[in-house]
């Protein structure tokens, strides 16, 4: 990983507890879709956050769900917000998209977990790709999905490209899935043999899903999630 400065372009929140934040690097970083960078808080103080921005666009975008109770991802955001530049290590991570692979593709977001889904579809799309992708993304309420527009548009625009939004708690006008995220996985497909799998979310959420994916046929040589790493 290297050790690059970045002007700090805009840090705006999606909601009252998710910021987008756009870093421009002093020089280009060299990243594969679907990695991490460490922001730099001090000399043994260095904080994952998936990048969310496809290869080489120039920026960094970062997604940070920070709501005023978590101090830990909201020291980053006050640190971003009072600063004109940040340091950063990256590249990190080694569930990047495996782009010449031609199996289905299964994508599944656990609420900020869609930074990290957001840069392999953009890649995807990016590349000309038509690889058979279903994307999962799982929230607690309706305004938690932050980025629901982009992602019904991706829908609608690529036809390889099957968006299945889940809440937990749903509205009337809600148009999705209600209930629990790995229960409406594992109520729409049989087996999971065969698929690229590719995971992001919150430790506890991504180690549910690998137990009951295991019990779903699922080759593990394909199911990709830097959680994995940390959660053995």
């Amino acid at each position: 990983m290297k050790h690059i400065r970045c002007q700090i372009e805009s840090v705006t929140p999606f909601n009252d507890a998710v910021y987008r934040v756009i870093l421009k690097p002093d020089q280009p970083v060299q990243h594969k879709a679907g990695q991490y960078l460490l922001v730099v808080m001090g000399e043994n103080d260095k904080r994952a956050f998936s990048i969310a921005s496809a290869e080489e666009t120039g920026t960094i975008e970062l997604h940070i769900g920070a709501a005023v109770t978590e101090s830990y991802p909201m020291q980053v955001v006050e640190r971003l917000k009072s600063s004109s530049h940040i340091d950063i290590m990256a590249p990190g991570g080694e569930a990047w998209l495996r782009h010449e692979a031609r199996r289905p593709r299964l994508m599944i977001a656990g609420g900020t977990g869609f930074s990290y889904i957001k840069s392999l579809i953009e890649q995807q799309i990016k590349l000309g790709q038509t690889v058979e992708t279903t994307l999962y993304w799982g929230c607690r309420t309706q305004d938690a999905m932050y980025f629901e527009q982009l992602a019904r548009d991706w829908h609608s625009a690529h036809p390889w490209l099957h968006f299945v939004p889940v809440v937990e708690q749903a509205s009337e006008e809600w148009d999705g899935k209600q209930g629990n995220l790995l229960e409406q996985i594992k109520h729409d497909f049989v087996s999971l043999n065969g698929y690229d799998i590719y995971i992001a979310g919150r430790f506890d959420m991504v180690g549910a899903a690998r137990e009951v994916f295991r019990q779903m046929g699922v080759e593990e040589a394909h199911l990709y999630g830097d959680a994995f790493a940390f959660i053995k």
